[in-house]
């Protein structure tokens, strides 16, 4: 069953070439990859000319777009039967699109998320399963209930061809939009299981907090809906302390808490104290997965596997052969 892939990209060279080769190496599909390249200025042209696996088609915008329009181009030319997306940084099991077409043929369902997990260079710094379907769309009106953003879902073509595209309005957070618009569609399927990985890093889009709030605000007017406001806080607090904002981010702790998330702001922290002293003792992705969170070792073997084989120096090389 064929599988189109569309991966935006803009001045990520060296990210898009290990995401790349995650999504080349998955398994058991036939694969269509459709790069939108968004005018970049890097090398990015010479690393996508490096590549010479006929699996690989490559748009070029020659002024930038935006990320939704860049995808809804994508999705435009792609042939699949099944359509996906995945941001130039982040990262996929090399099972995660033949078990996600399994569990939504067997669940005959048209959209199918999975689990995710965060990483910051190689060591797991998030590390939770999803909710199931049924408590993922009663969420999605009131907060962003998927993990890993448009990097997770997959949806039938003929799905996505009806309740798209991406909302250009959105500088962030359409992913969450278009999941809410899917399931008005129909329930999702899913695989709880940590198949893809969020890398965290500087040039994160998620870290622009204005972008947060008014995408927020944008899809309560859209929707109707009353997001949770006491979740976003806590999540533009984390975002907040990535920018070492420390002080804007206690604020944003205090008005979680006044909203009535106790418990998940001293969560937050507690989890940040961990991830703080785990920094000084922790020296492999192996050991930030300890042996009693199934859940953070599952997706430990596949990345583990992902960094053995990848070496930056031999990244167009290995590209260009598919492996």
């Amino acid at each position: 069953m064929k599988v189109s892939v569309v991966i935006p990209t803009r001045n990520r060279s060296a990210l898009l070439a290990m995401t790349l080769r995650s999504v080349l190496r998955q398994q058991s599909v036939d694969l269509e990859v459709i790069v939108v390249d968004e005018a970049s200025t890097d090398d990015t042209a010479t690393t996508l000319a490096a590549v010479t696996d006929t699996r690989v088609r490559i748009i070029r915008h020659d002024t930038p777009q935006g990320l939704s329009a860049a995808r809804n181009h994508g999705a435009l030319e792609a042939r699949g039967q099944w359509l996906a997306f995945v941001d130039d940084d982040d990262l996929w099991a090399p099972d995660k699109l033949v078990r996600q077409i399994e569990a939504a043929e067997q669940a005959d369902r048209d959209w199918v998320y999975t689990g995710s997990v965060n990483i910051e260079g190689w060591r797991i710094v998030y590390s939770r399963p999803p909710q199931p379907p049924d408590d993922t769309v009663a969420a999605l009106p009131r907060y962003n209930a998927i993990p890993g953003g448009g990097s997770n879902v997959m949806w039938r073509r003929t799905m996505w061809m009806t309740v798209g595209p991406f909302d250009t309005r959105f500088r962030g957070g359409e992913d969450w939009e278009m999941s809410i618009r899917s399931a008005q569609y129909g329930p999702p399927a899913w695989v709880c299981r940590p198949l893809m990985a969020k890398r965290v890093h500087e040039t994160n889009m998620f870290l622009n907090v204005s972008e947060i709030m008014r995408a927020t605000r944008l899809i309560e007017d859209l929707h109707h809906t009353h997001v949770d406001w006491g979740k976003v806080h806590r999540w533009v607090a984390e975002r907040y302390l990535r920018n070492g904002q420390r002080g804007a981010a206690l604020a944003q702790f205090a008005k979680a808490a006044m909203k009535g998330e106790f418990g998940g702001v001293a969560e937050d922290l507690s989890t940040l104290l961990r991830r703080r002293l785990r920094r000084h003792a922790a020296v492999s992705l192996r050991r930030t997965a300890p042996m009693n969170d199934p859940w953070a070792a599952e997706a430990t073997a596949w990345l583990c596997e992902l960094q053995t084989i990848y070496s930056p120096s031999r990244s167009a090389t290995q590209l260009a052969h598919g492996r």
